[in-house]
């Protein structure tokens, strides 16, 4: 790791392979020649790529750099890190590989005077192994780069990302206690419902030290995918961390869970697991605070509202249970995608979120946002508040093809989330480590991931602009709600 210091240039006498020796002359500087190929071995090569990134990424912290490696031309190198935006609620870090111009004063002073865009390092690419000292990532990297150099296309490799499901074990099932909750009203509600009511599950299993049986199905409400049905079947890990809370002990996998269950009653005839099964929300945490029942079953059997999980973290209990959201990271997948669109956009950029869909469309609660929140109305506000020569990333739930074009024309580095649609196209590495997910099934890029992607590089913006008070007077839940 590097310290993050201000470098503005580092000086070398080992620049080119062709100098020697320390002795300097006024006549013949050693470092004149621009003949020879930088080494971008040198240390101070990568110093001076280091440098580069501290000064022009400021909203990043960097980590674990790796040596730097000769570019096609011969002076140019190819660099590898990783980093993390400084914004990020998880500690996770994301890989870096660029393409970097070098040039050496006659002082011997190395310094970068350009530099490629987001993963435009390809020789650099295999340098971050896929498992620290593994003799098969270092010959995949080698046959890499040697099939670089005679221009052979690779194929990008999708990360692997280790999240998932625990074969069960049974010889330790009865070391640990287990809060079950089974499924009610919240199946197929709006994802922000879902959210509420799981955190409270998760909080009461943190409250009771226990571990909470999560169901890695989801139904995807239409609400949050528009133009679409319900959808059951959905996996958890599309849009949330498992591994992080499967790594804090705070869940274990439905599935593996209830055959871990089932095998050790079976071994176990006479010492089967102990539970408990409490219907409604009447019995408080507090009340089973003291319970040394293995399992813990809450069962969901009221009609609505009373079937759903939250109402077990309402009234006295809300005191007392948190709901742990620092345990809730986006998906890795996910938030891969918005480091590439990050990325892309240099990590400088501003953003507008114009809200429209079924707000746009309802004059009743929003008499203005439809006309507020034209191509033309946009240009007319914006103009004021943004640079027309900067990046600007609009974030918006608007599906109709084509609606931005005329802010496009005028902001020309203006850029909708649909531009950077490769990143999850056939063949990308978030489709691919999708199907592995789905035994091979193809995911759709659904709403609610886009609503993730969207809120996420917002954050990372330089000036955000919002619809409801810039866009529009309207009022963000409807008529005179402001």
């Amino acid at each position: 790791m590097f310290e993050e210091a201000a470098i503005t240039e580092v000086q070398t006498t080992s620049v080119f392979n062709a100098i020697q020796g320390d002795e300097k002359t006024a006549d013949a500087p050693i470092c004149s020649s621009q003949d020879t190929p930088i080494n971008c071995s040198d240390p101070a090569v990568l110093n001076a790529i280091i440098n580069y990134n501290l000064e022009h990424f400021p909203d990043l912290s960097f980590f674990s750099y790796y040596p730097a490696v000769k570019g096609p031309s011969d002076d140019q190198c190819d660099a590898a890190w990783k980093f993390r935006a400084k914004k990020e609620k998880s500690w996770r870090m994301y890989k870096d590989f660029r393409r970097f111009t070098l040039t050496v004063s006659e002082a011997c002073n190395v310094s970068v005077v350009d530099a490629g865009g987001w993963h435009s390092g390809k020789y650099a690419k295999h340098l971050i192994p896929r498992k620290r000292g593994s003799r098969k990532s270092k010959r995949k990297f080698e046959a890499a780069l040697a099939s670089l150099e005679k221009n052979v296309t690779v194929m990008e490799e999708a990360e692997v990302i280790e999240d998932s499901v625990d074969k069960a074990d049974v010889s330790t099932f009865q070391q640990h206690k287990y809060l079950f909750y089974a499924r009610g009203g919240d199946h197929c509600k709006k994802m922000s419902h879902y959210l509420w009511s799981f955190l409270c599950a998760l909080g009461e299993a943190q409250y009771l030290n226990r571990a909470l049986v999560l169901d890695l199905n989801l139904c995807l409400s239409s609400s949050n995918n528009p133009g679409h049905a319900d959808e059951d079947g959905k996996d958890f890990r599309f849009y949330f961390d498992f591994a992080h809370l499967k790594d804090s002990g705070a869940v274990i996998e439905q599935k593996a869970f209830l055959t871990e269950w089932e095998m050790w009653n079976q071994r176990h005839p006479k010492h089967q697991a102990s539970f408990r099964e409490v219907v409604g929300n009447s019995v408080t945490p507090m009340d089973l605070q003291q319970d040394t029942s293995t399992i813990i079953m809450r069962k969901f059997e009221l009609p609505e509202p009373d079937n759903y999980w939250y109402r077990v973290c309402e009234g006295e209990t809300e005191n007392v249970v948190q709901r742990p959201w620092h345990l809730l990271w986006k998906s890795k997948r996910i938030m891969d995608v918005v480091n590439a669109i990050c990325g892309q956009m240099e990590w400088d950029f501003d953003a507008i979120h114009v809200v429209r869909g079924e707000k746009a469309r309802n004059k009743d609660l929003w008499p203005n946002l439809d006309s507020d929140t034209t191509p033309e109305s946009l240009v007319a506000k914006l103009s004021d508040e943004i640079d027309t020569n900067r990046y600007l990333y609009i974030a918006t739930d608007e599906r109709e093809p084509g609606y931005f074009d005329a802010v496009k024309d005028t902001f020309k580095q203006a850029r909708t989330l649909d531009d950077f649609s490769a990143l999850w196209a056939e063949g990308s590495a978030w489709y691919n480590q999708t199907l592995e997910l789905t035994g091979g099934i193809p995911v759709e890029f659904d709403g609610y991931m886009r609503a993730e992607v969207d809120t996420e590089v917002i954050l990372r913006a330089k000036k955000k602009l919002e619809t409801f008070g810039f866009l529009t007077k309207d009022c963000k839940d409807g008529i005179s709600t402001c």
